[in-house]
């Protein structure tokens, strides 16, 4: 599930991982402010490499505790090539992601609201943060085309 942020991809993502009994991974589990879509993804890569060969595969998650990313220093999460997996998040369906099953374009075509979603879910001194983040979110999807390729387009209220 791909998508802007605030769009509600997370919360359409969580749901669905529950009625699929899936496992849920968020590319907020390697990306960072200051690197969202590049030096984090060869990670993410190569464990759901390991996951299609029908191995295990082990990732640390960034820990965002702090209002601020720590990279490695999360929880570990593990992965089994026994359940079904939703990737969740910004640059998910990505055109270099050969992996995917199904690619879902989660959409709320308000920038604003989605602005006010973020900054209300994840707080007021993160607004900068967010504000950098939809801009490049706006080249990155362009250039990208992840909407146009989605199987599907889910718009949220």
């Amino acid at each position: 599930m791909d998508g802007p942020s605030g769009a509600g991809k997370s919360t359409f993502a969580r749901e669905l991982a529950r009625q699929l009994d899936a496992q849920l991974i968020s590319t907020d589990h390697f990306a960072t402010w200051d690197d969202p879509t590049t030096g984090w993804w060869p990670r993410l890569a190569a464990a759901l490499h390991e996951v299609a060969a029908g191995r295990e595969a082990t990732y640390r998650k960034t820990d965002w505790s702090q209002g601020f990313p720590c990279i490695g220093e999360g929880d570990e999460v593990t992965l089994s090539p026994q359940r079904t997996i939703l990737l969740e998040g910004f640059s998910s369906a990505r055109k270099a992601n050969t992996r995917l099953s199904y690619r879902i374009f989660v959409d709320h075509g308000d920038e604003e609201a989605r602005l006010e979603r973020a900054v209300a879910r994840d707080g007021e001194h993160q607004r900068a943060h967010f504000l950098r983040w939809q801009q490049y979110e706006r080249g990155w999807f362009a250039v990208d085309e992840t909407r146009a390729r989605a199987d599907y387009v889910v718009t949220s209220s």
